[in-house]
């Protein structure tokens, strides 16, 4: 069987210590959305979390086709990031250790265990699945506020 899914990730522009506001979603075109946020995270992890549960949600040995307008995870397949990280004990080419080693260990995982193709769409520029990726990623961004706001304040230390 085959899946085609959009995903994207949205980080609100308000900065703070500790990351920030997010969401992701998966948009596939059989009609299943997937959608979730953090309160205090990164626009990358968020693009990754959403890939992360697209492939999640597909069978091992699945045909999938990934659209994404995220060239932090198109391009880590396309170009075969994981070979230089492997090589240098999880280290980028600048010797730093890799961002977010915890999603791409868990994501590059999930695409061994499938067929995956991974395909650079733009954002922004029209492709409706696309968008509808990112006003649910926005969405789930949204509701997850919301619901703090109505808690109030933590009354933790």
């Amino acid at each position: 069987m085959s899946y085609e899914v959009y995903t994207d990730g949205a980080c609100s522009n308000n900065q703070r210590p500790g990351g920030q506001p997010g969401g992701w979603a998966a948009v596939f075109k059989d009609g299943r959305i997937l959608s979730g946020a953090e309160p205090a995270t990164t626009n990358n992890r968020m693009e990754l979390k959403a890939a992360i549960a697209a492939l999640r949600h597909t069978p091992p040995g699945a045909e999938v086709i990934v659209y994404s307008d995220s060239a932090y995870v198109v391009n880590a397949f396309q170009q075969d990031w994981f070979s230089g990280w492997r090589l240098r004990g999880w280290r980028n080419a600048k010797g730093k250790p890799v961002e977010n080693l915890d999603l791409w260990q868990e994501l590059l995982a999930l695409a061994e265990a499938r067929r995956v193709r991974w395909v650079k769409v733009a954002g922004h520029r029209g492709d409706p699945w696309n968008e509808r990726a990112d006003r649910e990623a926005v969405a789930a961004m949204r509701r997850m506020l919301a619901g703090m706001r109505e808690r109030g304040p933590s009354s933790e230390p």
